[in-house]
Order: structure tokens, then sequence, then C-alpha cells
């Protein structure tokens, strides 16, 4: 039903469909009834009533949706104003809707220069509002007055210069305000009053220079603060009053001197993250973060950092990233982290640091990541990252190494973390010596370290040698292999040339000293012994060097006198070169491998070493594994005593192996393995317990064969097939239409057309009447009196 109320025309009734596509199919149905045969005049006239009631509904609705837009805007929902990005230069008018209902207005992009008072006075229920990237340099102080329900405000990337206290003061709800990226050059308290409900508060990116007492008191609720990219120079020290729940706070790209007052984040109990990158800071006090219990990063990156006080970093116990990059740090104090119980990532990258002191990390037992690139360290500790048992991420990349034995200890703590893997690789590339510049650490042995160690090394060589390192011995140009027990005791652990050539001497004997090459010459009063700090019977007892824990640079090794003792084996030296380096010894030394007394499980390798100086005890290594297979865990068999031979057990029959043959040269091995010293070991094949290849492959060719038979044969049987098939089919048709088959079966009707047939049709050849068909005489006549016969034979009834 259709009704007029107030002015405007109203449908009710089961015919009013909600949607314009509904009223299209009524209007459709309406006037189809209208124009049905058998339908009186009166219920026509009714119906076109209805239909054109409909029209002017519609057209009324679509003028109405028409005016609900603003000109250049869409609506993608009836509560939602898009306007972005339209090239609009002034808020749009939209006067045929009821704006109340609005609830997102977006404005962005475009080139609106001003808000007035009345631009957004009818948006009564607008909950978010976007003016960003306009070129706005004035708001009225008036222009949010009725937007009581705003909680999103965007007005950054403008031209505001100012905020005028009491703009936003009618926005109790506001939740986040966007003023980043404009010209705000100050602020005020009395620009946030009323502004309890903001949680979010972006002013980066504006010229901001100084931060006033309780400037932000009003922002009780304020969680995420951003004031990167000002120019604040000052901050008063109750700038920050109030903000009890603030979890960031970024103070990073501003022009801060120094840290040094310890009231500046004293409110800040619940801050999480500060972020003090790329300022100006020089100092940091002490106690400046004493109230940051509950801190978990701290970013002071890129600044001129060049003094730390020993207590700055004390409150910071929940700190677990401390970025200190890019500054001028020449040196760490020892007890600077220890307040730091929880950290895990340090970052002391690109400054000038140039020692650290051994105890700067103990108590870092959290520490899983440490840079210290870019500085100026030439050493470090051996003991230094003991404690930090978590550590796996270690940067060391250029720094002024210097490959000495200051770097011994240290490099066996760097090879036991990576044996163990629980540190990725560390590149130590050594500067100094000259000899060794460009070299990494890892591919370096102690040996070499000690080779080119400068004088003030030379006085460590018998403390380091109780870590197994090759020691001095007392006489001169004479050189002692000793290893240091388990116990830990440092007294040296004799070769096996050493047990092999030493004879007992026998107290009995009456024969001189050069019958006994072993014995040391009887004191007398003519060569009586000197007095000295230290005097050995035995040339190859190692003295006792001092303790580590004392200085070892005052106290020289011992000299015992020459008339005490003689060179044992009475020879002279063998004019040999010297190796100390695995990698060349096995290049040079190693020869002759070969494969001796192959079984089906067991195969000897023998190898033999060329002439080499006197050098410290060598051992070998065998590396063997299946040939043409992944290694996924090296197997190695040591050889002691310097044998020149080693059988391999428990192998796989028919296998083949690969097997590489090493040296151990001082207890150590060439990082890099050398190949150039390995051959291939065939075990023999047994018959009962492997497969024979060869059987199996001529079985293999023999089912292919077959298999190639059957199919060759399917495919023949098929095509012998269709030819039988198709032989069949033309001895059938040819007998269907044969003359020789009787019609005496047939129906009257059909055997009197066939005769009429006949008998119209002229004779062209002599046959007998009986034929149906008839052919010409010449096709089956010729020359060969066989074929006539056969023809008059097949033809004739």
């Amino acid at each position: 039903m259709i009704t007029v109320k107030g002015g405007q025309m109203q449908l009710y009734g089961s015919e009013a469909g909600s949607r314009p596509g509904d009223m299209i199919d009524l209007l459709a149905s309406h006037s189809g009834n209208a124009r049905s045969p058998g339908v009186s005049s009166a219920s026509r006239s009714a119906a076109m009533a209805r239909a054109l009631a409909l029209c002017v509904l519609l057209a009324c609705g679509a003028l109405c949706a028409r005016g609900a837009c603003p000109e250049r805007c869409d609506c993608p929902h009836e509560r939602h104003l898009l306007c972005a990005n339209r090239g609009l230069r002034a808020v749009p008018r939209a006067p045929a809707r009821d704006l109340e209902e609005v609830l997102v207005f977006s404005l962005g992009g475009n080139f609106i220069d001003n808000i007035t008072a009345a631009d957004f006075a009818r948006f009564r229920a607008l909950r978010r509002l976007d003016l960003q990237y306009n070129q706005i340099r004035a708001i009225h102080p008036r222009a949010f007055h009725t937007l009581s329900g705003l909680e999103e405000l965007y007005l950054g990337n403008n031209l505001v210069s100012a905020i005028t206290p009491g703009t936003l003061q009618s926005l109790e709800k506001l939740r986040v305000l966007d003023g980043n990226s404009n010209d705000i050059r100050k602020i005020s308290p009395e620009c946030f009053s009323n502004l309890g409900s903001v949680v979010k508060l972006r002013l980066d990116g504006n010229a901001i220079e100084v931060l006033h007492e309780a400037v932000f008191s009003s922002l009780s609720n304020l969680l995420y603060l951003h004031l990167e990219s000002n120019k604040v120079r000052f901050i008063h020290s109750g700038a920050f009053l109030q903000l009890h729940n603030l979890r960031f706070l970024n103070l990073s790209g501003n022009r801060q001197k120094g840290l040094r007052n310890t009231s500046t984040f004293s409110s800040l109990g619940s801050l999480t993250t500060l972020l003090l990158s790329e300022n100006e800071i020089q100092h940091v006090a002490n106690h400046v973060f004493q109230s940051l219990r509950k801190l978990t990063k701290l970013s002071l990156s890129n600044n001129r950092i060049c003094r730390v006080e020993p207590g700055a970093l004390e409150g910071l116990s929940s700190l677990q990233e401390l970025l200190l990059d890019g500054n001028e740090l020449s040196n760490i104090a020892p007890r600077l982290l220890d307040p730091l119980e929880r950290l895990e990532v340090l970052d002391l990258s690109r400054n000038r640091i140039s020692s650290v002191h051994p105890a700067t990390f103990q108590q870092l037992r959290h520490l899983k990541v440490l840079k210290l690139e870019k500085n100026q360290l030439s050493s470090l500790s051996g003991n230094i990252l003991a404690f930090n048992s978590a550590l796996y991420n270690l940067d060391l990349n250029d720094n002024n190494w210097t490959c000495d034995c200051s770097l011994q200890a240290f490099k066996q703590w760097m090879s036991k973390a990576h044996a163990e893997g629980r540190l990725l690789t560390v590149f130590v590339q050594c500067q100094r010596p000259d000899v060794l510049k460009g070299r990494y650490l890892d591919y370096l042995n102690g040996s070499q370290l000690l080779g080119n160690s400068s004088t003030s090394c030379e006085a460590l060589r018998p403390a380091e040698s109780l870590a197994g390192e090759r020691l001095a011995s007392p006489f001169p140009g004479k050189e002692l292999n000793v290893q240091a027990d388990q116990g830990g005791s440092g007294q040296p652990k004799k070769s096996h040339i050493e047990k092999n050539k030493r004879k007992k001497p026998d107290s009995k004997s009456g024969d001189s000293g050069m019958a006994d090459r072993g014995r040391a010459l009887p004191s007398s009063p003519g060569n009586a012994p000197k007095k000295g700090p230290l005097v050995t019977k035995n040339p190859f007892t190692v003295p006792k060097w001092p303790s580590v824990d004392h200085p070892i640079s005052t106290v020289s090794p011992p000299v015992p006198d020459r008339e005490e003792t003689f060179d044992l084996l009475q020879q002279d030296p063998v004019a040999s070169p010297l190796v100390t380096d695995p990698c060349t010894f096995n290049r040079h030394f190693i020869v002759n491998v070969t494969v001796d007394e192959v079984s089906s499980s067991t195969a000897t390798i023998r190898w033999s070493t060329r002439a080499h100086g006197n050098m410290p005890e060598i051992h070998f290594r065998v590396l063997f594994d299946r040939f043409g297979q992944a290694v996924r865990f090296p197997r190695f068999v040591y050889v002691q005593d310097g044998g020149r031979a080693v059988t391999l057990r428990e192998l796989s029959p028919g296998a083949t192996y690969l097997v590489c043959v090493e040296g151990v040269v001082d207890g150590a091995v060439c990082q890099v393995a050398s190949r150039d010293h390995c051959i291939g070991a065939v075990t023999l094949h047994t018959g009962r317990s492997g497969t024979d290849l060869q059987v199996v492959t001529v079985a293999m060719l023999g089912v292919n064969a077959l298999l190639l038979l059957l199919v060759g044969g399917a495919w023949a049987g098929r095509h012998l097939r269709q030819r039988l098939r198709h032989r069949k089919s033309a001895v059938h048709v040819r007998h269907m239409y044969s003359t020789r088959r009787s019609l005496r079966a047939m129906a009257p009707a059909v055997s009197s057309d066939f005769t009429s047939y006949q008998s119209t049709r002229p004779r062209m050849c002599p046959i007998d009447e009986g034929d149906l068909i008839e052919f010409p005489c010449d096709r089956f006549l010729d020359n060969s009196s066989t074929r006539r016969d056969e023809a008059g034979q097949r033809f004739t009834d």
C-alpha cells in the first residue's frame, strides 16, 4: 500500500522490497499483470498506479543516494566518507545527507590548507578523522569542538607550526594523536589538557627544542611517546612526570649533549624501551637509569660517548639489549656491565676500544650476541668469555689483531667452542706480524703463533707450555717436547723417543760414563757443579718453572752447567729442514701411501716420510670413509708411537673406501685437510654374504629381453587379429550378395522385385538365369585358363 505522509510517499505491505533489485522485480511483475489478457480494466488501472508509485519511489531513492556522497568522494559504506587523494582544496560539503551518522572521514592526500570551525560541525558521531598529507597551516580553536566521540586524529605531514591551547580540549575520548612531520616548535601542558585517554602520541619530525616541566602531565594513560627527529637540546628534570604507564620512549635524532640528571627518567617505572641514538651525547653519568627496573632495550648508538661512569648502568636488572655502537669508547670499565644480569645482546662495534679487561663480561651469563667489530683490539684474554656459556654469535671483524702468543689461549677457547658446536664461525684476521697478515687465526697453530712472537712473549713460553705447547729445552741448541698430564701438575710427559733411547743407570757397574751413554758424569772435586738456582742430574728432567700466578718476566729459565751433562745421542745435527706446520708436513713429507693385505673386511695402509729436522713429536691419523657417499661424521684412526702403518677393520665386503693420511705435529693438525696423500681401497667380495653384480646384470638383461618379446608378440597378435577380422567381414559381404544363395525362402515380394530387376537388365555374358548380380565378362576372363575356370565355377549357379 502506498500512502503520502508529511509530503513523502511511503510503501507498505509485502510488495515493498528492501533492495532496489526487489523493487525492480516487483515493478516488472505489476507491469506484466497489467498487460496480461483476461484482467479487468479496474485491476489493470490499479496495477498501473502501483507501478507508477514504485517508479517515483525509485527515482527519489536514486536522487537521495546520488546526493549522499559529496562530489569527488566515495561512500563504500553508509557511514564512511572517503575523499582521499581527490585534489580537494577545502573540506567538501554534503547537504543532502544526515552527517551525524558518519564514523570515518578520510581527507588525506589533498591540498587543504585551512581547517575552519564549520568544517566538522555536523559530524557529531565521528570516530576517525584523517587529515594527513595536506598543506594545513592553521586550525581554528573550535574546529573539533563538536567531535566529543573522536578516537583517532591524524594530522601528520602538514605545515602546522603550533597547537593552540584548547584546540584539543573537547576530545575526551581521543586515544591516538598523530602530529608527526609538521613544523611544531613549542609544546606546553595546555596543548594536551583533558586528553587523559590518549595512549599513543606522535610528535616526531618537528622542530621542538625544549621539553618543559610536566609538559605531558595530562597524559596519564600514555603508553607510546615518539619525540625522535626533533631538535630537543634540553629536557627538564620533571618533563616526564605522571607518565607512570609509559612503555616506549623514542628520543633519537635530537641534540642531547649528555645524560647527567638522575631525575630525568625517575618517574618512568614501566618503561621497557628507551631509544637515545643519533644524538650528541658525550658523557653518561652514574645512576642516570637507576629507576628503569623494567627496561629491556636501551639504545645509545651513533653518539659521541667517550666516557661511561662505572655506575651508569646500575638499576637495569631487566635489560636484554644494550646498543653502544658508533661511539668513541676507548675502553670498558671492568665492572660496568655487572648490573646487567639478563643481558642477551651487547653491541660495542664501531668504537675505539683497544683493550678489554678479562672480567668485563664475567657476570653476563645470558649473553648470546657480542659485537666488537671495527675497533682497535689487538689481543684478548683466553678466559675473557669463559663464563658466557650461552654465547653463540661473536663478531670480531676489522680489528688490529696481533697473532702471537697473546692470542694462544683465546684461540684454544675458540677452537673448543667450535668443536662443541655452540659458537658460530668467528673471523679473526691477523694484521701483525707481516708474515701472517691477512691470515685467519683459525688456520694457525701454536707453533706459528710462538714462532712469530715478540720479545715480551718469549718470556711467556715456559708458562704457556703447560697447556701442551712446545717447551724450550734448558740446554742451548736443543728442544724438548712435553705435554701436561691430565692432573695439571705441570710435569712433562716424556716422548716415546726418550723412552726407547734412555737407559737406566747401573749403580753396581764400574764402567766409565762413556760406557753408559744415558748416565751423567760422576761428580768430583775437579768438576763439581756450580751453584745455581737449579741442578739436574738427568738432562731430560724438565725443571719446574714459576707458577702462572707469579710474574714470569722477572724469572729467567735456569741454565745448568755444561760440564754436568752431554749429548746423549753423541751425533752431529742432521741438516734437514725444520718443520712445525702440520699443513706443510702433509704436503711435503708424507710419501708412498699404499694399500696392502686387503681382505673382505680389513685393509692395511702403509706410508713413509721424508727426513725432517729436530722437531716436536709426530703422530699420524688416517681418515677413511665410503667412496662417493656424503661424509656426515669423519672417521679417524690415530696411530701412536710414530707408526707408519695401520689396519682398518670391520669394513664392508666389496665396498670402495677413500683413505687419507695426515700428520699430527706437536698435537696440532692442519685445519684445511690435505688430500694430497689419499688412496682408494676395495675390499674383497664374498660370495656367501654378497651378491654377484654380473649375475644380476645378466638376469636383468634377460628379463628385459623377455619383456620385449612379450610386447612384440602382443603387438603381432593384435595385428594378425585385425587382418583376420577384415578378411572375415569381406567374405561375409561376398556371401551376402552371392548369386549362389537360394532365393526360394525369401518372401514373394522380394523375389518378384529381384526378378523384375533381372529381366529389365541386358545380358552381358552367358551366365545362368539364377544370377542376381551381373559383372562384366572381361573382369573375370583373361588368358589364364585356370582363372577362367575358377570364375566360371564361382559365379555359376
